[in-house]
């Protein structure tokens, strides 16, 4: 308690937080929005208090701590979905992790990793400043660094995942690919191959091929649901893959044979990644040996030679 610096920043943190939320939440700030104000125009028979609704008892079965902040999560994601540029991009990169999660819910989470890391970071400064005292720039350059890494923390745990769903459907693909060849050329159609790929696959390329099929049910045609497909994995097997049907279908080419030359390239491409990985690891591995093991021998090796020199004196 001698050091009143780390209370003095929790309480301006939680005095700005508690400001901004008096402020930006006030009727001259907090404008209706179109729905709001055409609804009463729009609305017949009876009319009942809002707090009546469905939504109002559907919220009211959340917690409380919940319901108070909703309004502020809300009000941060529109303020990132409105300054943050790249949510094309954003987008894709969620279709390319298999995510049904919406831009707007991304930028939600990249914000609450952010204050995560701002109340990770103002701890630390508070044990910082207990234990040996701190200075308040490097303070506010700790919190700002912590808040801005887990930021980066979503970012980097989506591209983890992205790799992790591409290296599963590079496993599955090979034999995803053997069994379609196998249906269209037993005489099944294009179409009802993908379906019965769709009913006895699981995993992510499943996955893939049942949104295919929907489309296909929908009315899109074949073509254009496959390059849907190829789109959302972002895989360059896969986007061969998809062209190799598209063009055998186009030009009515057999296309049997054109799945299985896909899939044996898919195999060999693994076979590739696999070697140029056991090259890597084998760079990787003489680390540990030149720093850690050879100093150690050459240690072993000269210090009896050392002590018999230094008896003989």
């Amino acid at each position: 308690m001698s050091n009143p610096i780390p209370w003095a920043i929790i309480a301006g943190a939680g005095l700005g937080l508690g400001l901004w939320m008096v402020i930006f939440w006030m009727p001259y700030f907090r404008g209706p929005s179109l729905a709001q104000r055409v609804a009463p125009h729009l609305r017949v028979g009876m009319r009942s208090s809002r707090m009546l609704e469905d939504s109002w008892r559907q919220e009211s079965s959340a917690s409380t701590l919940g319901q108070l902040a909703r309004p502020v999560l809300n009000q941060l994601r529109r303020v990132a979905a409105l300054h943050s540029p790249g949510s094309e991009t954003v987008r894709r990169r969620l279709n390319n992790a298999g995510l049904k999660t919406s831009v707007l819910d991304y930028r939600a989470q990249e914000i609450a990793c952010a204050l995560l890391g701002l109340l990770a970071g103002t701890v630390l400064v508070s044990a910082l400043a207990g234990s040996r005292g701190i200075g308040i720039p490097l303070a506010v350059i700790l919190v700002a660094g912590c808040g801005f890494a887990g930021f980066l923390l979503r970012s980097w745990w989506l591209s983890e995942q992205i790799q992790q769903r591409s290296r599963r459907v590079l496993t599955q693909f090979p034999t995803v690919a053997d069994i379609l060849a196998l249906t269209v050329g037993a005489g099944e159609s294009t179409t009802g191959a993908l379906e019965r790929i769709s009913r006895i696959c699981r995993g992510a390329i499943g996955e893939e091929f049942t949104t295919t099929t929907n489309e296909i049910r929908s009315g899109i045609p074949m073509t254009q649901a496959m390059e849907n497909m190829a789109d959302r994995i972002q895989i360059g097997a896969m986007t061969r893959f998809v062209d190799a049907i598209c063009v055998a279908t186009e030009r009515g080419t057999p296309l049997a044979q054109v799945l299985r030359d896909q899939a044996q390239d898919v195999r060999d491409a693994s076979k590739r990644e696999l070697m140029e990985l056991a090259g890597k690891r084998e760079v990787s591995m003489l680390a540990p040996i030149v720093f850690g093991i050879l100093p150690l021998t050459v240690i072993f090796a000269v210090f009896p030679g050392l002590s018999l020199l230094e008896m003989s004196y």
